[in-house]
C-alpha cells in the first residue's frame, strides 16, 4: 500500500490587505453601494491544487457528493490566472461570486505579494467566502504557534483525535467523538501532522484537536481562524482520499465551507446480499486444493460435500438482524429446496424454518437452479472454456431456457409466500453478463430473456463490471465481494483457501497474488487457528467500511454457507457495525437499502453527475434563497441546512430528508416550475458551520491492493 508522508517547512507569508472588511454575523456588506442588490453567490467551489494530496482527497469527496467544482492547477504553465475577474463578475446588474469557497493546498500556496493571493483575500472579504487550507503548516499565519513552542511536528499514526464541543455544535456534529488515526503499518509514517495551541489572541476556534505524543497538552489538527474579514479552516495533517482520518472529517469540511448549502448529496449506506439461500455451496477441499463438484477442480476430482444452512441458521439470521435492526437481503434458489424435499421424503426444514420467518428479510430473485446463463461451459478443462458450434462459434444458454429459471423461481416464491420485487434478478454467479477472460461479450439472449421477465434491475460483479449499463430493459446494479468465500463453512476452510490464494509457490500457494498486477501476496501463511479472527476479519471489515463510508450504495454479498456451521460472516459484518455505532452520532445513520432503491440511487447519480460535468446545471443563492436548474428529466439532488423548505406554485413544501445534520435529497421541479427554488431557514450567516460523515480504509489506486481488497478471478474463490 502506498504511503502519504509529506512534510513542510515554516515559512512567512505576507497577506495583502483588502480595502473591503464585512461583517462577519451575515451577509456581507456591499462593495460598493449599500443601495446595490445582494450578491449572487454561485454554488460551485474553486479547488486550487498543486499535486499533494490533500487538496485531491478534498476533490474527491466533491466528486462522490455530485457537488460542482474548478479546479486550478498551479502546476500547470497553460492555467488560468485567479484574478478579480477570474472570481467575480456581474449578471443582470447583480455582483455574482462565481465561487461559493475557496481550497487552498495551504494557507497562501502563492510566493509573497502575489496578486492572485491578493485577489482571492479581497474576494473572500467581499463575498463572505470561507476558505479551506488543506494541509498547512502550524503558524502565526494560520492562527496557530509554530510547533516548537510546545507543540509537535511529526507522524501522527495511531494518535485518538478528538472532535471539540465547539466542533459537535458546528461542523462535526455527526461524530460520536473519538476516532483515531490510521497506523497500518508500524514500520511506515502514513500521516504527518502539526498539533500546535492557538497563539494568544488568535480569534482561532479548534474543532479537532489530540493530545501532544512524548508531551502535555492537546493541539489542533482542524480549526476555524477567523481574520482580517476573513474565516479559514486550517488543517494541519495530510491524508489522502482513503485514509480513516479524512474519510471521517470529509463531510464536516465540506459543510463548513460551503456553509452547509451545496449541490449533492452523500449518505453512508450499507446493504448485505446473502446468496443460493435453499440451496447448497461446494466446500473447499484442503488437501485438493480446488472445490469437488465446482468448476476449478478436474472432473472427478474429489468428493463433493456440500455446505447448507439449518434451521438453526436461521434462528440465528433472525434474531442477529432484530438485534442489530439490520435487514439482510436473500438471493434465493427455489430448485435448491425442490431437490432437497425430493431427497428427503418431502422433508426440508430449512425452507419451512425460512418461510416462516420471511418477513424478516428481503428476498430476491436468484434463479430456479442457479445455473451458469453465459455460454456452455466446457469443463473438461481447468478453467473452463465456452464450448463452440461447428462453425467456431461460441454456444450460448438460449432465451428459453434463461427465462425459464427466473419464471419458474418467481413462481415457487409467489407459492411460498416470500414478499418479493419481480423486478430484481441475480443471476447465478452474475452469468449471462460478459466474463473475462472466457466470455468477452454478453450472452445475446440474456436481454431478451430479461424483457420476457418484466427485469428491471440485473446484480453484476463490482469487481468485473462497477459501472451501472443498460441489459436490454434491465439496468446492473454492481455488487461488492467480500472475501468470505462461498465454499468456506469453517474458519479452517476460509483460512486454507485464503493462504492457498494469496501466499507465493514457494510458500506453498497457488502463487495466483505472484501473477496478479493489483493484489499482493502475504508475507507469511496465516495461522490456522488465529488467521481468520487475527486478519482476514479486520481487513474485510476495513475494505467494507472504506465502501460504507465513500458514498458507495453498491451492496456486498456473501453466501448462504457463511451464515452455516461456523457462521463466518458474522465477525465482519459485527465489526462494520460495531465500528460505525462507535464512530457516528444517531443523526447519522447507516442506510440499509433493497437492490431496487441502488439501482435507482445510481441511475439517478449517473445522470447528475453527468449534467454537473456538461455544465448544465446553474445553481445560486440570493440572499435566504437559493435557485437550481437542470436539464429536463434531471433531479437536482443537494444539500441544505436544517428547515429549508420548497418554493412551490401552492406554496412551501418540505425538502429533503434529515441526515448529518443538515436535509439533503433529490427532487424534480415542481408542477409548472423549470427547475428547484429552495428557501432557507436564514441567510446562511459566515461562521455557522455543521455537520456530516465519513471513512475509508482502502489503498491509494496507484499503490498495491492489500490481500483481499478485490478478490481474484480465481477458479473456486466465488460463485
Amino acid at each position: 500500500m502506498k504511503r502519504i508522508r509529506v512534510r513542510r517547512t515554516s515559512r512567512t507569508t505576507a497577506l495583502a490587505a483588502g480595502a473591503l472588511v464585512i461583517a462577519l454575523g451575515g451577509l456581507p456588506a456591499s462593495p460598493v453601494r449599500a443601495a446595490e442588490p445582494a450578491p449572487r453567490i454561485d454554488l460551485r467551489v474553486l479547488v486550487v491544487v498543486d499535486g499533494g494530496p490533500a487538496t485531491a482527497a478534498i476533490a474527491a469527496e466533491l466528486d462522490g457528493s455530485g457537488t460542482p467544482y474548478t479546479v486550478v492547477d498551479l502546476a500547470d504553465a497553460g492555467r488560468p490566472v485567479i484574478d478579480a475577474a477570474f472570481l467575480a463578475d456581474e449578471v443582470d446588474g447583480r455582483p455574482r461570486a462565481k465561487y461559493q469557497a475557496v481550497v487552498l493546498p495551504n494557507d497562501n500556496p502563492f510566493p509573497a505579494g502575489s496578486p492572485e493571493m491578493a485577489a482571492l483575500t479581497a474576494y473572500e472579504r467581499t463575498y463572505a467566502i470561507p476558505q479551506v487550507d488543506a494541509y498547512t503548516y502550524a503558524q502565526p499565519q494560520a492562527g496557530l504557534e509554530y510547533p516548537v513552542n510546545g507543540g509537535y511536528a511529526g507522524p501522527v499514526d495511531g494518535v485518538t483525535a478528538q472532535v471539540t464541543a465547539a466542533g459537535k455544535a458546528g461542523p462535526f456534529g455527526y461524530l460520536d467523538g473519538a476516532f483515531t488515526f490510521e497506523d497500518n503499518d508500524p514500520s511506515v509514517d502514513e500521516s504527518w501532522g502539526f498539533l500546535s495551541r492557538p497563539r494568544a489572541g488568535a480569534d482561532f476556534t479548534t474543532y479537532v484537536d489530540a493530545p501532544l505524543p512524548g508531551g502535555t497538552g492537546r493541539g489542533s489538527l482542524v480549526g476555524e481562524y477567523r481574520h482580517d474579514g476573513r474565516r479559514e479552516l486550517v488543517v494541519t495533517f495530510v491524508a489522502n482520499r482513503y485514509q480513516q482520518q479524512f474519510r471521517l472529517l470529509a463531510r464536516g469540511i465540506v459543510d463548513w465551507m460551503t456553509q452547509e448549502t451545496r449541490l449533492g448529496t452523500s449518505r453512508n449506506w450499507f446493504s448485505v446480499h446473502v446468496d443460493d439461500v435453499f440451496a447448497s455451496d461446494d466446500r473447499w477441499d484442503t488437501e485438493l486444493n480446488c472445490t469437488p463438484g465446482d468448476v476449478d477442480c478436474q472432473p472427478g476430482q474429489g468428493t463433493p460435500n456440500p455446505i447448507r444452512m439449518t434451521p438453526g441458521d436461521v434462528t440465528r439470521a433472525v434474531e442477529w438482524s432484530r438485534s442489530r435492526s439490520f435487514t439482510l437481503d436473500l438471493a434465493y434458489n427455489g430448485g435448491g429446496s425442490v431437490e432437497y424435499r425430493e431427497e428427503n421424503g418431502g422433508a426440508d426444514p430449512l425452507a419451512d424454518r425460512l418461510t416462516e420467518e420471511r418477513e424478516a428479510f428481503r428476498w430476491i430473485n436468484h434463479t430456479y437452479d442457479h445455473p451458469y446463463l453465459g455460454c456452455e461451459q466446457d469443463v473438461s478443462v481447468v478453467p473452463w472454456k465456452c464450448a463452440v458450434n461447428a462453425d467456431g462459434g461460441v454456444r450460448y444458454v438460449g432465451r428459453d431456457e434463461i427465462s425459464r429459471q427466473i419464471a419458474d423461481n418467481r413462481q415457487w416464491a409467489e407459492r411460498a409466500g416470500l414478499p418479493l420485487d419481480g423486478g430484481e434478478l441475480v443471476t447465478g454467479e452474475h452469468s449471462g453478463l460478459k466474463l473475462l477472460p472466457q466470455q468477452p461479450e454478453d450472452n445475446p439472449h440474456l436481454a431478451p430473456a430479461l424483457t420476457d421477465n418484466g427485469i428491471d434491475w440485473l446484480a453484476s460483479d463490482n469487481s468485473r463490471d462497477p459501472v451501472q449499463r443498460q441489459v436490454g430493459p434491465a439496468l446492473t446494479v454492481s455488487r461488492h465481494p467480500m472475501n468470505v468465500f462461498y465454499n468456506a463453512g469453517r474458519e479452517a476452510e476460509q483460512v486454507d483457501e485464503y493462504n492457498w490464494i494469496y501466499t507465493s509457490r514457494a510458500q506453498g500457494g497457488s502463487g495466483i497474488c505472484e501473477d496478479s498486477a493489483t493484489t499482493t501476496c502475504l508475507d507469511a501463511p496465516l495461522d490456522p487457528a488465529t488467521g481468520y479472527p487475527d486478519h482476514i476479519v479486520p481487513l474485510e471489515a476495513r475494505i467494507a467500511m472504506g465502501h460504507v463510508l465513500a458514498n458507495d450504495p453498491r451492496p456486498h454479498f456473501i453466501h448462504q454457507s457463511n451464515l452455516a456451521e461456523d457462521r463466518i460472516a458474522y465477525p465482519v459484518l459485527d465489526r462494520v457495525l460495531d465500528q460505525y455505532a462507535d464512530l457516528y452520532a444517531d443523526n447519522t445513520p447507516l442506510v440499509n437499502p433493497r437492490m431496487k432503491a441502488v439501482g435507482e440511487e445510481l441511475r439517478e447519480r449517473a445522470a447528475w453527475d453527468g449534467a454537473v460535468k456538461a455544465g448544465h446545471i446553474t445553481a445560486y443563492r440570493i440572499g435566504d434563497t437559493v435557485t437550481i436548474t437542470a436539464p429536463p428529466g434531471t433531479a437536482v439532488r443537494a444539500t441544505m441546512p436544517a428547515g429549508t423548505t420548497r418554493v412551490l406554485q401552492d406554496g412551501p413544501g418540505a425538502f429533503g430528508e434529515p441526515y448529518a445534520g443538515t436535509v439533503s435529497g433529490s427532487v424534480p421541479p415542481g408542477p409548472g416550475q423549470d427547475g428547484v427554488t429552495l428557501s432557507l431557514p436564514s441567510a446562511p450567516a459566515a461562521g455557522t458551520p455543521s455537520s456530516g460523515p465519513v471513512r475509508a480504509t482502502a489503498p491509494a489506486p496507484d499503490g498495491p491492493v492489500p490481500p483481499g481488497a478485490e478478490r481474484p478471478v480465481a477458479p473456486g474463490t466465488e460463485r
